[in-house]
């Protein structure tokens, strides 16, 4: 490894030939332009290969106003009609004054490394028929193929989605994804994306170095970070760990803080290849990977409305107030309806909507309604009394089971399996922050479990 300064890094080679990968770990990986139009990652033909699905936690299905183009909160990508990935070609060593006027050519990808005011790298790309990419940032410019902003916990939207938050910390061109156009249509993810001049910049402050094989790498400020599962997504649900992924695609442990300039130790044992329930970490929104086989196992639309219907079907009760209790349609959002089943979450016991409840805490002498908890009447147990949602996103399930359990505090319902699997995974928070969360809405999970049984009480009759 050579370090930023060193009297080696400054005095390299002016050119050399990089046939070889960025990462040395894996075959030919690659990059890609995301200037050709978008239509073709929105096609819908059966025929079409899919190479998965990109699902951002916290909105429960679509955007509050609604998905539109390139802004969503789900994407399928597919199989473009004409390859744009493009791979490592040849590396420059140049002055650093001169860097603008050799990336002055739009043509031309590259990955700009700035190591100190005088010396600059270059890393030149051609293009690469096997694959096809795909960019993701905060950035509305063409060559974003999926727009992404900050999620807001427990709101099912992001800040400013009718334009951009002014405090964001998602970068404009966060990552990029190729995949592979041949089977098994492998798909590995990148730090940063491409700009508007199909480059990648990184500045003298950012994270940067010297590979052993003398090639460059480096981090973007925030980081992109990953988390494969540790067993099969949806069979075996567990937590891995985060790692963060380089420019180059290489894996390293977390850095002490989500900028900090020292990076972390390379693992070396561990790939940027996406699988079934891949997390990907962006420093204000996470997203979820599912495959098409993943997603065979879950609930779609349709079947969600039928596991709504019979939820109703089976009549559920008030315990208290005897009336009968009935879920929302799927499309009403956030508007509770008179008939909607509410639950007191510590004990997971069903009623219908009642405002009374409140008593004096012994201790204190506070009320439980300044901080919203209430006294079931079943139990006597104190604690939050929510309305209950059922998940829409059926892309965060992981089986198609009855919808019996809920996220606590939330109230967002789904089958025991999903609710297991999420309350298990710690999610970046802030700069060095993990927390469980609701995936369908964001809200942090509390509780002993994160999660409850809903107790339903029949018709008496």
């Amino acid at each position: 490894m050579v370090l930023e300064g060193s009297s080696e890094a400054l005095c390299p080679p002016p050119s050399l030939e990089l046939r070889p990968s960025c990462n040395k770990s894996q075959p030919s990986p690659t990059l890609g332009s995301g200037s050709q139009p978008h239509d073709d990652i929105y096609q819908t033909d059966k025929e079409q290969v899919k190479y998965g699905e990109l699902i951002v936690l916290g909105y429960n299905g679509s955007l509050a106003n609604g998905d539109k183009g390139r802004r969503r909160s789900r994407l399928p990508l597919y199989k473009r009609p004409k390859a744009n990935g493009v791979k490592p070609d040849i590396i420059h060593n140049i002055s650093t004054p001169l860097v603008s006027k050799a990336l002055s050519n739009k043509s031309q990808h590259s990955i700009s490394y700035t190591l100190s005011r005088s010396h600059s790298v270059i890393v030149e790309y051609t293009h690469d028929s096997n694959t096809d990419m795909f960019q993701i940032g905060r950035s509305t410019e063409s060559m974003i193929d999926f727009v992404v902003t900050d999620t807001s916990a427990g709101s099912q939207g992001a800040a400013g989605e009718g334009g951009q938050s002014a405090q964001s910390t998602i970068s404009r061109y966060a990552c990029r994804i190729m995949c592979e156009r041949s089977p098994p249509y492998t798909t590995r993810i990148y730090a940063a994306g491409f700009d508007s001049s199909k480059n990648i910049f990184l500045g003298e402050r950012a994270a940067k170095w010297r590979t052993s094989d003398g090639l460059m790498d480096g981090l973007t400020t925030n980081g992109v970070l990953v988390m494969h599962p540790a067993g099969e997504f949806v069979s075996e649900p567990a937590p891995g760990v985060w790692r963060e992924i380089s420019v180059c695609g290489n894996v390293f442990a977390l850095r002490e803080t989500r900028s900090a300039q020292q990076r972390g130790k390379l693992v070396e044992n561990e790939s940027n290849t996406l699988q079934d329930g891949s997390l990907i970490d962006l420093c204000g929104a996470t997203l979820l990977w599912r495959t098409p086989v993943g997603l065979s196992r879950t609930p779609n639309l349709k079947q969600l409305e039928s596991l709504r219907q019979e939820l109703n079907a089976a009549r559920p009760q008030c315990p208290v107030g005897f009336n009968t209790l009935a879920f929302p349609s799927l499309a009403q959002r956030e508007i509770v309806d008179k008939k909607q089943p509410w639950v007191y979450v510590n004990c997971g016991h069903v009623h219908g909507y009642h405002n009374w409840g409140f008593r004096k805490e012994k201790a204190g002498g506070g009320s439980l309604a300044a901080s919203g908890e209430r006294e079931c009447p079943m139990c006597r147990r104190v604690g939050p009394y929510v309305p209950l949602w059922l998940g829409c996103e059926g892309g965060l399930y992981l089986d198609a089971g009855p919808p019996t359990h809920a996220f606590c505090p939330c109230g967002h319902v789904c089958s025991e399996k999903t609710v297991r699997g999420w309350s298990q995974i710690p999610l970046p928070h802030g700069t060095h922050a993990f927390h469980t969360a609701c995936p369908f809405c964001g809200t942090w999970l509390t509780g002993e479990q994160g999660h409850c049984k809903l107790i339903f009480q029949g018709p008496l009759d």
